[in-house]
Formats: structure tokens, C-alpha cells, sequence
């Protein structure tokens, strides 16, 4: 029976001791496990720590490339539901013709057109920055 006692006891110590180790966390070990993963801001009042990510997603500067990369390229990249494809002057032309010329087109590209939603997808594209992307799409000046 001693046998046994002593076989069991190697085993139970070093039990005990992990369980001790794994119960020595900081309060700064269980703080950070205990964060939140996000926040949420409003806009126009003050938000810690997302100064970092405004800058990083680059403010209000939007190309006409990053606009139709990120907008407009679902549909006018392959001619979806009839939308004019990117570098197809004629398609643009035509359309150009019948809306009222580029003007036209941006009114259209606004307020939304057959399946195209309102400003498309890009909610927050200014009307100079829809301009662009339709300028660089059409060929259009």
C-alpha cells in the first residue's frame, strides 16, 4: 500500500503545482484577456485609440481607381445587367448621348439607375469623386 501511495503522489504533486502556475495570472494578465475586441465611435465626439485607423484607411482621399476598384468593377467590370464596361467608349457614348452627356451620367450615377443603387455602393463618394471614376471608365471629358 505504500507502493501505491507513493506512485500516486509524484503525480498529484506535479497536479497541483501546474494548477498552482496556471492560477499565478497578473491582474494585468486577466485584464487584457478580459478587453473588448472593438469599440464603437460616433462621429464628432472624441474616440481613443482610433486616431491609428482613421489615418490608416486614408481619410477622404479617394482615386478614380480606387473608387471603380472598390465600387464600381462588380458591375461595370463585366457588363452586369446591362451596365457599360469599363473601357467600352461606345457603350459610355451611347449612354452619354441619351442622359444629357457627362453631366448626365453623374445625375444618374446620384440618384441610381436601373439595378444601381443610389451613388452605386460608395455611400460616402462625393459627387467630384463619382465623376472621376465615371470619367475614367467612359473615356468621357
Amino acid at each position: 500500500m505504500n507502493l501505491i501511495m507513493k506512485m500516486l503522489a509524484v503525480p498529484a504533486t506535479v497536479l497541483a503545482l501546474w494548477a498552482v502556475s496556471a492560477q499565478a495570472a497578473t491582474n494585468d494578465d486577466i485584464a487584457k484577456r478580459l478587453e473588448p475586441v472593438g469599440q464603437v465611435c460616433v462621429q464628432g465626439k472624441e474616440c481613443k485609440g482610433m486616431e491609428v485607423a482613421a489615418s490608416a484607411g486614408g481619410g477622404d482621399a479617394k482615386t478614380p481607381d480606387s473608387v471603380i476598384a472598390k465600387h464600381c468593377n462588380a458591375c461595370h467590370g463585366t457588363g452586369l445587367l446591362g451596365a457599360p464596361k469599363v473601357g467600352d467608349a461606345t457603350a459610355w457614348g451611347d449612354r452619354a448621348k441619351k442622359q444629357g452627356g457627362l453631366d448626365g451620367l453623374l445625375a444618374k450615377a446620384i440618384s441610381g439607375v436601373n439595378a444601381m443603387p443610389p451613388k452605386g455602393t460608395c455611400a460616402d463618394c462625393s459627387d467630384a469623386d463619382l465623376k472621376g471614376a465615371i470619367q475614367k471608365m467612359s473615356g468621357l471629358k
